[in-house]
């Protein structure tokens, strides 16, 4: 028996030695910029890196970091992703989680009843943690029409990422340093079809992946993301005043709020105006930052609160902190982009004023929701989110003067 233990060890330890050798031999037979390439993933052994490799999008050596930006929807969430997105060291993913949202909605009438709130948000952790390990091609699993040969033209708001439309991803992407038109326009006319497994080339070769997503209801959804082994993440905690949360909501998707459009013109509610939904907003809203500020210990170290007044007021101050929190430096084309995208009259091409526009005078807009709403409204949200206003710090008004008193900051 002595002798068998003996012979197995020894053989553990040759085939060590063999792997090692070989490992060796290759790292001498790789030189020029593509020397470290053998690094990559496995699940890429099948491509054809060298054709492709150049410095700029190599893999990474060090273990990337990675960010979840969570929020709700209009709270200021595309402004804020642009300031991780102009960062070149951060591969960024606008709201992938819309694609399996899709597909479930798609669905059959039968696989919907059957669909819970846990089926849903296990297929959104799913994707994440695959995002953030670097395999797009997991997304075919819901971008519909399927992807042929893992390239697709159906990949939503592909343009809102640089990374999506700059090399290797596309080649035309050089251009986009100087153009003046934004992504928005320039990405889709220039790059074409998504080729899914250049994307995986390009996340690979970053050391921040940042995803922006509003799909996922409380951070407490998060935690075996956090916990995972695989992954270093850290999650900012977007916020805004629900008050203003309406406001938007009821600019940007007039369809769905027709019942509060009428009652805000009007100054009469309907009754059939639907409440539960801003009501769940503030709900969750309220129940993450209590989880976040009770700094339990899967999310401690991992976790920031940012209010949206806060960072429209003061972007410089703020974004240099978020930047901080996540190990980040603020390069010059950090800085540059928001004295763009936080001092402008808005006179970009019409294209590009749209419900996902992230250029704007910000400190103008920030409270711009008070002489929008009408004080009925307003004294409705108010009842409704109470706990979150004062948890998150927004002072109620009591009056319609008091509403439009913008000389007095709430």
């Amino acid at each position: 028996m002595e002798c068998s233990w003996k012979t197995v060890l020894l053989l553990v330890c040759a085939s060590l030695g063999v792997q090692y050798t070989a490992i060796q031999t290759l790292r001498d037979s790789l030189s020029g910029p593509c020397q470290r390439a053998y690094r990559c993933r496995s699940r890429y052994h099948k491509y054809r890196w060298a054709a492709l490799c150049d410095e700029s999008w190599i893999p990474i050596e060090l273990p990337q970091k990675h960010i979840l930006l969570f929020t709700t929807t209009r709270s200021g969430s595309s402004f804020t992703g642009q300031l991780l997105n102009q960062h070149p060291g951060v591969f960024y993913v606008f709201e992938p989680l819309y694609h399996v949202q899709q597909a479930f909605t798609n669905s059959s009438s039968r696989l919907r009843r059957t669909l819970d709130r846990r089926a849903l948000l296990g297929a959104y952790r799913d994707l994440l943690l695959n995002l953030y390990t670097c395999d797009l091609h997991f997304m075919e699993n819901y971008i519909r029409p399927e992807p042929h040969e893992h390239i697709t033209s159906s990949f939503f708001r592909r343009s809102s990422s640089h990374a999506l439309c700059s090399p290797p991803v596309c080649l035309e992407g050089g251009a986009a340093a100087i153009s003046d038109l934004p992504d928005e326009i320039w990405c889709p006319k220039k790059c074409g079809a998504l080729n899914l497994t250049l994307a995986s080339m390009s996340c690979n070769s970053k050391g921040h992946i940042a995803i922006k997503t509003v799909r996922i209801p409380e951070v407490g959804d998060l935690r075996t993301l956090t916990e995972d082994p695989r992954l270093d993440l850290k999650i900012i905690h977007l916020v805004r005043d629900p008050r203003a949360i309406l406001a938007s909501r009821i600019t940007a998707f007039s369809d769905q709020f027709r019942a509060w459009k009428i009652w805000n013109a009007t100054g009469r509610q309907p009754r059939y105006v639907e409440l539960s939904q801003i009501t769940s907003t503030c709900k969750d809203m309220v129940a993450s930052a209590r989880t976040g500020l009770q700094r339990p210990a899967w999310l401690r170290g991992r976790y920031m609160l940012v209010r949206y007044e806060d960072l429209a007021l003061n972007p410089n101050v703020r974004a240099t902190e978020i930047y901080s929190f996540l190990g980040l430096e603020m390069e010059e084309r950090v800085r540059m982009w928001i004295v763009k995208n936080t001092k402008s009259n808005v006179s970009a091409p019409s294209e590009w004023n749209y419900k996902y526009s992230t250029t704007r005078d910000s400190r103008a807009t920030a409270e711009s929701w008070r002489l929008r709403l009408s004080f009925d409204i307003v004294r409705t949200i108010q009842d409704l989110c109470s706990d979150t206003l004062a948890l998150l710090g927004y002072k109620q008004v009591h009056s319609a003067a008091e509403l439009r008193n913008m000389s007095q900051s709430l």
